[in-house]
Formats: C-alpha cells, structure tokens, sequence
C-alpha cells in the first residue's frame, strides 16, 4: 500500500475506528495479543453461523415451507444455507477492494455491522403464511448478505498468529483461532436449548426464536469494538507491513498462487465435512427420525463443543510434536474409519445418536485444529493475505457449503451408509492432498 493510499485510507476511517485508536492501550508485542483478538472475532462469526444453522433445522422448514413435508422443508431451507458459502468468495472480492481504498478499519466495520445487520432483520422475518413467497425471496438475500459479510470479516490476524508464532509452537498457535467455532456454538445450541425447554412449541415458533437473532447482532457490535482495538493500532499495522500482509487482486495471487490457493481449499475437506455433519446434520436427523426431544440433543451438542474444544487445544500440542502434516493424516484415517463403522454400529443398537455425536466432535477437534492454520506461510509474501483469505472462502464453500443437504439427500435415499460414505470421500480426498502436497505446512521463502 502506498503513502498517499495510507493517508488516504486513514482520513477515511469510520468513526468506530477511530475511537478505539483512541481508547487502545499496550503494544502488540506477542502472539497471544493476536490470539485473543482472533478468538474474541472468531467466536462472534461462529455464534452468527451456528444461530442460522440451528435455526434452518428448527424453524425455516416450519415457517417458510408448510405445505410440504418436514423432509422436504429441510431440504429446501438447507439449499438457503448453501448461499452464503457460495457468496463468501464474492464478499472478499468486494472487501478486498474497500480493503485496498479505505483501510482495513473500514473495511472490517462495513462487514460486522452488514454480517450483524443480515443476522438481526431475520428476526423480523414473516412467515410464508403472511407473505407468500416474499419470505423466502426475503431470507435468500439476508442469506447471501451474510456470506458477503463473511467475506469481508477476514482481517488478517490468523494469517499474522500463524507468521509471529515461535518457530516450536507453530501448532499451538495455529489452533487458537479454530477456538472460536466450539465457543459460538456452545453459546448458540444453549441458547436455542433454553428457548426450546422453556417455551411451548407454538410459542417457541412464534417469537421464541428471534431472540437469538437479536442476541447475535449485540455481539457483533462488542466483538467488533474488540478487533478495532486491535487492527486500528499502528503496532499491527506495522506487523502487517513487516509480514507484507496488504490486499492483493485476487487476480493476481491466483495466477501467482492458485496452486496453492487449490491445495489449501482441499486439504481440510474431510474437517469441514464433518463440522457440520456432527452440527447442523446431527441436528436434522433427531428432528426429522428420532423422537428425541430438540433442546436435549442440542445440550448434548453442546458437551459435544466442549469435547471438540479440547480436541483442538490437544491438536496443538499433538501437532508440535510430531507435525501438523501427520496428525491431520492420522485424524483423516480416524474418520475415514468411523465413517465405515458408524452405520453399522447404529443399525445394531451398539450407540446411539448421543454417542455418535460426542465422538464425532472429539475427533473434529484434532482434525479442524490444524485444518487452517499456517496457510499463509505457503504463499507469496505479496499474496498471503489475499491468499488467505480466498484460500478460507474456497474451504468452506468445497467442504462444508453443501454438506448438510447432500448428507439429508444421500440419507433420504441410502441411509446412513450414504451419508458415510460421503464422509469417507471427504477423508480420501483430504488423505490424497496430504500425499500429493509434501511440502503442506512448511515454509516458502519467496
């Protein structure tokens, strides 16, 4: 970024930017400055992310599809939620650019209030009942709006964790930011659990609901106030500068580094996979073939969290010694297993959905721990925040837009053997990456 672009960027910053320029203390001078900025915006996005998800299975197949059946409402509202995965891309296109003009303070205040502003008009969504297909049109576009959002919210503090970690706890310092999803969704599957557990069914798809919609865009504003306290100082801007992490053409870093953009997307596909197949599938399958009570499984699914919480911290620790590269391999090859034996194990009555659902988020831990952590690294020191960035949006979108509905559709027709399946192929994929790609995980110097 240029001087003028600098000055530029600067008399332009909102006024939230300034005013936490004004009221920060300290200096970022180690990585667990960064680390706490990462986790505190990490578990705000995943709280936004996983109130939608609960609510896609317990609320929008009810209100916006009625006349068709509790399957095939589910499957359609699981096709909404596809959206924003496919809008991320887009979002860190347009982002970037306001990166590039106005400064990263801008930027990353344009996104949280358009990601906590989308969150929040869903709880004024009518029903298709009140409003025909306008609600559905309605929902799509707040859908899109969040993955847009989503987009933009990448501010460069995992890429730069990643890069000022000690060189012997790279793994340590990698997992930090994957902290963030375990925390958003205890706080989302309690919430949404005490609203269920209290509240009449009537009453629950009434208003009950919204509530979470509501709460999410309060903590997007703290959490937003909390990540400019820390990017409006000109101590990060200063390691950024260093670690040459400035936006890029997306263009550009492709022709440059799409090889590695591709790599990095395909690597955590069996993470990803699994993140919402013990989430928001899990959830859909007791609603929609059990007659297990929602709020109960969804405590379950929190205690779940809970394991997946230190599955990730372990992750760290594990991958330090004996190399990220390998732990992902041997966490692949522990789905790829369960995967096999799941099915098998549950049309026999030897577990149970509640087990099942533990067990998945414990091994999610270890796997998605490391699933993202030094990609930046690996690219051009002129791509990496770009790199990142995109290299994120590509994951999710491959490995985790579509998973809900393609699991309920291969469920609906093959069982759960099909849903299995679709896992194990996650697992070779991610396996087949880690083979091919030697070098994942180490530095490139260029």
């Amino acid at each position: 970024m240029t001087q003028s672009t600098q000055s530029y960027a600067t008399s332009t910053s909102s006024g939230l930017e300034r005013d936490a320029r004004q009221h920060s203390a300290g200096t970022i001078n180690d990585p667990g400055q960064i680390a706490l900025g990462v986790i505190i915006g990490r578990s705000s996005e995943f709280f936004d992310f996983f109130v939608y998800c609960i609510a896609s299975v317990l609320v929008f197949p009810q209100l916006l599809f009625p006349g068709d059946s509790a399957i095939v409402g589910t499957i359609h509202s699981f096709a909404i939620f596809s959206l924003a995965f496919i809008a991320r891309p887009i979002g860190s296109l347009v982002f970037m650019t306001v990166d590039r003009r106005y400064g990263r303070g801008t930027k990353l205040t344009l996104a949280m209030f358009l990601l906590g502003g989308s969150t929040a008009a869903m709880a004024f969504l009518p029903s298709f009942d009140t409003a025909g297909m306008f609600a559905i049109y309605l929902l799509c576009s707040l859908r899109f709006a969040q993955g847009l959002a989503l987009g933009g919210a990448w501010d460069g503090l995992a890429s730069l964790l990643a890069l000022n970690a000690p060189d012997n706890r790279k793994g340590w310092y990698a997992m930090m930011p994957q902290l963030g999803a375990p925390l958003g969704f205890i706080l989302a599957s309690s919430l949404f659990a005490y609203l269920i557990l209290t509240l009449s069914a009537e009453d629950f798809l009434a208003f009950g609901w919204r509530y979470a919609f509501f709460v999410a865009f309060a903590i997007n504003v703290v959490a937003l106030f909390a990540r400019l306290r820390l990017v409006a100082t000109s101590e990060f801007g200063s390691l950024l500068e260093q670690n040459e992490l400035q936006a890029a053409r997306i263009r550009d870093t492709i022709k440059h580094n799409g090889r590695t953009v591709l790599l990095g997307a395909l690597v955590p596909m069996v993470s990803y996979a699994l993140f919402h197949l013990v989430t928001v599938f899990a959830l859909s399958w007791v609603v929609l073939y059990t007659p297990a009570n929602p709020g109960q499984f969804l405590l379950t699914q929190a205690v779940g969290a809970v394991l997946c919480g230190l599955g990730i911290i372990a992750s760290g620790f594990i991958a330090d010694q004996i190399g990220r590269r390998k732990l992902l391999g041997y966490s692949a090859g522990i789905i790829a297993a369960g995967a096999l034996l799941t099915p098998l194990l549950y049309t026999y009555n030897i577990i149970n959905e509640g087990m099942i659902v533990l067990g998945g988020f414990a091994v999610l831990g270890l796997c998605f721990g490391q699933a993202a952590g030094t990609l930046a690294s690996n690219f051009k020191r002129e791509y990496r925040y770009t790199g990142s960035a995109l290299t994120s949006d590509l994951a999710w979108l491959l490995g985790a837009g579509f998973a809900p509905l393609i699991a309920l559709l291969l469920c609906v027709a093959y069982g759960l053997p099909g849903v299995g399946a679709y896992l194990l192929s996650g697992a070779a994929v991610t396996l087949l990456v880690l083979h091919f790609n030697k070098q994942f995980g180490k530095k490139n110097t260029d």
